[in-house]
């Protein structure tokens, strides 16, 4: 694990990949594809599914279409890959269940905690309708969402970053991009001058693998929320409430010459 330091006072906005990164898209693609593995014989370890996966679906991304259609070719190339003819709904079976993939358990409390500091967006490889049905996961309203819809590209293209920068208008050096694929995240924010954050999730799992520097290397998003926005910058929602609450008090108190009103006892 890298432990090299970053300056998050030069950053405005952080950018997330969304699956992989704060949504858990190993665990959601297992869940589909492993009931259609083995209802044709084939019993695969999860290693061996998600690398089949990381193979297939950058082939069915380029040229550009829907990341629906992506998703369903990827379940009829397993079937030409592993000898059988997947129907037209075991391939949709994939699509259809992204919209129940869950986030991580740390992703919701370190959105929380960097909103406080910093805009937030996100850079998906995804369609528009998948993220409407992913964002019922999330906690707080992201300022900008980049799909490969929008962009008619998929990352590592750059497009899909470029497009977020122009939404967010911010110089390249006030963006931090934090993304779990050095292949479709660090490098390609990296051309473009971003500093870059690995959330290292798992490993590459079902991505490409490449070889690349991040500015900095997380093990979760719990532990880049705990660098970029220290415990004495932070208070959540639930503490700010109090903090006013006992500060309204102490005005009325010391209006009507009663005792000092005093914290509550820990």
């Amino acid at each position: 694990m890298q432990t090299k330091s970053l300056d998050f006072d030069r950053f405005k906005a952080i950018t997330f990949d969304c699956y992989g990164t704060l949504i858990d898209w190993e665990t959601g693609l297992l869940g589909a594809l492993r009931p259609v593995l083995r209802s044709h014989g084939s019993d695969l370890s999860d290693a061996e599914i998600l690398g089949i996966y990381g193979e297939l679906e950058p082939k069915e991304q380029t040229p550009y279409r829907k990341y629906r259609e992506v998703l369903a070719n990827v379940v009829h190339g397993f079937g030409k890959r592993l000898g059988f003819a997947a129907s037209d709904s075991e391939a949709e079976s994939l699509p259809d269940s992204l919209k129940n993939w869950a986030p991580f358990p740390d992703t919701n409390a370190a959105l929380e905690k960097l909103n406080t500091r910093f805009k937030l967006a996100i850079i998906s490889n995804t369609d528009d309708a998948f993220i409407a049905a992913t964002s019922r996961h999330f906690g707080i309203r992201f300022d900008e969402v980049v799909t490969a819809e929008q962009a008619q590209a998929y990352k590592p293209s750059l497009q899909p970053f470029r497009l977020a920068l122009e939404r967010l208008g911010l110089e390249h050096e006030e963006v931090l991009h934090a993304g779990q694929s050095i292949h479709h995240d660090v490098l390609p924010a990296r051309s473009l001058g971003l500093a870059t954050v690995l959330v290292r999730r798992r490993g590459f799992g079902a991505t490409i693998r490449a070889e690349g520097a991040p500015d900095l290397e997380v093990a979760d998003l719990q532990m880049l929320a705990s660098l970029a926005v220290p415990y004495t910058t932070y208070l959540p929602a639930e503490s700010i409430w109090q903090v006013r609450r006992i500060t309204s008090r102490c005005i009325s108190s010391r209006a009507r010459n009663s005792k000092p009103c005093r914290s509550p006892s820990r």
